[in-house]
């Protein structure tokens, strides 16, 4: 677990949980969540953040609450599916690369730092995450509708994602993530889930939503907390596309209390 203070000023410590599974899972759906885990890593160190690397908990999650103390921000993640259990359903077969441990260190993370007031940004599981940790419930696997979601056969260059756009709030903190601010803005989305929010929980509001009614982007209106179901981070975005949001992010934490 990395505590140390980061002697680089003006860079805020943004921590982002590692994923515990191994690329050499055969599922490859693991191995291209962690190479996009990475990305994230590279984006907030290029967007002028430090990032900080979130290790398993051990006996109790003390080592884990000093190391958020230390912080300015959190970002959580894609990976694989939580448990349903977490929100009062049996697994079904559909499920994939469910971790306990995963789920423990990822939830942890998010109830931590939200009770520390610190700025949390969700991605794809991050996002299903908060929504499950605020009451919620998911999808375990979406049926085929107006929208692709997720890409069987890619299409070589374009990546493993379905590609759409959705439109999001004014006002809202995903929108001024993408520099709409006071604006509505429309963003092209790289989108590859198999899951998504079924009911929104209390405490959450619905900032954007793709044509098909899935629930694309979530915040808490009381703090700092938001999150979206695709992934900024993709690598088949313009350059500038991708730095941007997670370089907005790094604002927010360094402009927090």
């Amino acid at each position: 677990m990395q505590t140390s203070r980061n002697p680089l000023r003006g860079r805020p410590r943004i921590g982002v949980p590692v994923r515990l599974s191994s690329s050499a899972d055969p599922d490859p759906r693991v191995a291209e969540a962690n190479a996009l885990f990475e990305y994230i890593v590279e984006l907030l160190r290029e967007g002028g953040g430090e990032p900080v690397l979130l290790d398993a908990l051990g006996p109790d999650d003390g080592g884990l609450a000093a190391a958020l103390a230390s912080l300015d921000g959190v970002v959580l993640p894609g990976g694989g599916d939580l448990d349903p259990a977490l929100y009062g359903e049996l697994r079904g077969d559909v499920c994939y690369d469910v971790s306990p441990a995963q789920d423990a260190l990822d939830l942890a993370v998010a109830r931590l730092a939200i009770d520390a007031g610190l700025p949390v940004f969700g991605i794809c599981r991050g996002h299903q995450l908060l929504n499950v940790l605020y009451g919620g419930t998911l999808i375990q696997d979406m049926a085929p509708g107006t929208v692709a979601h997720r890409e069987p056969a890619p299409v070589h260059g374009a990546g493993p994602w379905a590609w759409h756009e959705v439109g999001v709030r004014a006002g809202s903190r995903v929108a001024a993530l993408y520099g709409g601010g006071s604006s509505a803005v429309n963003v092209k989305i790289a989108s590859g889930h198999h899951q998504a929010v079924a009911r929104v929980a209390g405490g959450l509001r619905v900032t954007a939503v793709a044509e098909d009614g899935t629930v694309e982007a979530l915040e808490d209106p009381e703090r700092w907390v938001a999150s979206v179901q695709w992934h900024p981070e993709a690598l088949e975005l313009p350059a500038g596309e991708r730095l941007a949001p997670f370089r907005a992010f790094v604002e927010v934490c360094r402009a927090r209390p």
